[in-house]
């Protein structure tokens, strides 16, 4: 067995929302039945399933209370997605994925290439197939992004991997260290951030959005982070100011998540509400 073995939970969400979860007959103008399958058995709805999924190493809130041990090989990471975001062994810079591209940014600011034999102890990753697309006319901020794909979202209670091409009169993004056992807290990490802003600049957002239910696996709403259009430089996003662009949604209808089996995590104790450390975290 491999040294990072995991324990696999898997919560598969379906929705009649979804193209070609449900057909229209013309015939007889009766919608046709969709029978529930065995986890052998794939129906013809579910065709391209495996690339509609939100894959997870480990949970938020073991990444709060200082679980960053790296238990999961990058080059395994691609396998699940070519698009996402997450962070490094030791908490060690800002992860994005764009285009099958995974890059690391540092407390310099700077986007790295990141090699297979890196790990991770929090990420998340799709294979990003647009669902949906929407022009952006700004000046728009963070916040009102945010409020702007939410009134076009099909439902609050789904995963939305979020693509934003744009240009930016303003950016405003960080980058943690990497940090030394004994882990401190994240509350505590993200005080000694580094904080990077950007004028007149063009790049790309790449996040998601979970569902409110989430609450302690992932983040509620919406994390992004931000790479320049040259992959120069990046972070986690923290506000802007962007002028134009546009968006494009994949709205994905499965998630799995995978835990350590070994490590801190057998020991952290999970379930507590960490909600206020999570707004200082991310803001």
């Amino acid at each position: 067995m491999k040294k990072h073995s995991f324990l696999i939970l898997a919560i598969v969400f379906a929705s009649l929302l979804l193209s070609g979860c449900a057909e229209r007959n013309g015939d007889t103008g009766n919608d046709m039945e969709v029978e529930l399958s065995g986890v052998d058995e794939v129906p013809p709805e579910s065709a391209g399933l495996e690339n509609d999924v939100l894959y997870q190493v480990s949970t938020l809130d073991a990444l709060l209370q200082s679980v960053y041990d790296g238990i999961l090989p990058i080059e395994e990471l691609e396998t699940h997605g070519d698009f996402g975001i997450g962070t490094f062994d030791g908490l060690e810079g800002e992860m994005l994925a764009l285009d099958g591209d995974y890059y690391q940014i540092k407390t310099d600011g700077l986007a790295y290439p990141v090699s297979g034999e890196m790990t991770t102890p929090f990420a998340t990753v799709t294979f990003f197939e647009t669902d949906e697309s929407f022009g952006l006319e700004g000046p728009m901020n963070l916040t009102e992004l945010e409020a702007f794909l939410d009134s076009k979202l099909p439902s609050e209670n789904l995963f939305y991997a979020v693509r934003v091409e744009g240009n930016f009169s303003f950016m405003k993004a960080r980058s943690v260290p990497k940090q030394e056992k004994p882990y401190p807290r994240l509350v505590d990490v993200v005080s000694t951030q580094a904080v990077f802003e950007f004028e007149n600049i063009s790049g790309t957002l790449v996040g998601f959005r979970a569902p409110d239910y989430v609450k302690g696996v992932n983040v509620p709403g919406y994390h992004i982070h931000f790479i320049t259009t040259d992959r120069s430089a990046g972070g986690h996003v923290l506000d802007f100011e962007l002028e134009e662009g546009d968006a494009a949604v994949d709205i994905t209808r499965a998630f799995f998540m995978e835990l350590p089996t070994s490590g801190d995590f057998y020991e952290v104790e999970l379930g507590q509400d960490l909600q206020s450390d999570l707004e200082r975290v991310e803001k």
